[in-house]
């Protein structure tokens, strides 16, 4: 199942089933019951918006050995983690805004997990039933910054620079899948979820000692090595094998004067 969230021309928003080009609306809660309501649209007649309003974004950090090593960080032996704020959401097709005042802007390609009820206290053992799907995230970093450990969320925080999406997919496992992220047509990110230091079940399962998730969630897994600096005018895309829809960006450099 690939569930969307999308917007018409009227500015009705709606969830809905993705099948090939065409999404049948549906009606009630995607973390629970809902009908199709027979309402067909292409995917092309409307505009794709984040797959869910998540109550919080939790990113996982140094989760790839190869990253780690990149970045000359030691492995933790906990997951790093940080949160994200709701405002700096972004969809697929929507810009991202290098912001003034900063030096170096990063995509960071990752795997997300949307949960699906509400846990607290569970073991990684059954954390896997409690999520409800993966969806491409792109933990967008200014990097100069995230190197101060007292700015790595505020470093993380911009508008923009959560872009996730374009859709859940419920069928793929998350702890056996592979993320990819391609900068104007090239591949530079490619890890498997196999090798992380901790696995999204065991992310899940920490994380909901210390708080309770709530359907919705979003927490992303973290990044393989091959991280870089945006530029004005590039083409940003993350891809969960198995998920056709690729999350994509463009990205806008607003310290440029465009006049």
């Amino acid at each position: 199942m690939k569930f969307v969230r999308f917007e018409t021309e009227a500015g009705l928003v709606s969830y809905g089933i993705l099948e090939g080009n065409q999404i049948e609306a549906i009606v009630g809660s995607i973390y629970d019951t809902y009908e199709k309501t027979g309402e067909v649209v292409s995917i092309d007649e409307v505009k794709l918006l984040a797959p869910c309003e998540p109550g919080k974004i939790f990113c996982v950090g140094l989760n790839f050995p190869d990253h780690i090593e990149e970045l000359g960080y030691d492995t933790p032996v906990k997951p790093a983690n940080f949160l994200k704020p709701n405002s700096s959401i972004a969809s697929t097709e929507e810009a991202i805004e290098i912001p003034k005042h900063v030096e170096q802007v990063d995509y960071e390609g990752e795997l997300a997990i949307v949960i699906k009820d509400e846990i607290k206290y569970v073991t990684p053992e059954e954390a896997k039933k409690h999520i409800l799907g993966v969806t491409p995230l792109n933990d967008v970093t200014e990097r100069a910054l995230s190197f101060t450990p007292s700015l790595v969320t505020y470093s993380k925080a911009f508008d923009t620079f959560t872009p996730f999406g374009p859709v859940i997919d419920t069928e793929i496992d998350p702890d056996c899948t592979i993320v990819r992220t391609y900068l104007n047509g090239e591949k530079v990110q490619e890890g498997n979820t196999q090798e992380m230091v901790f696995s999204p079940s065991e992310i899940v399962a920490f994380l909901s000692q210390g708080m309770t998730l709530y359907p919705g969630d979003v927490i992303s897994t973290g990044t393989p090595s091959g991280v870089r600096a945006m530029k004005d005018g590039d083409r940003v895309e993350i891809e969960i094998e198995g998920i056709e829809k690729r999350l994509v960006n463009l990205v806008v450099d607003t310290r440029l004067n465009k006049e």
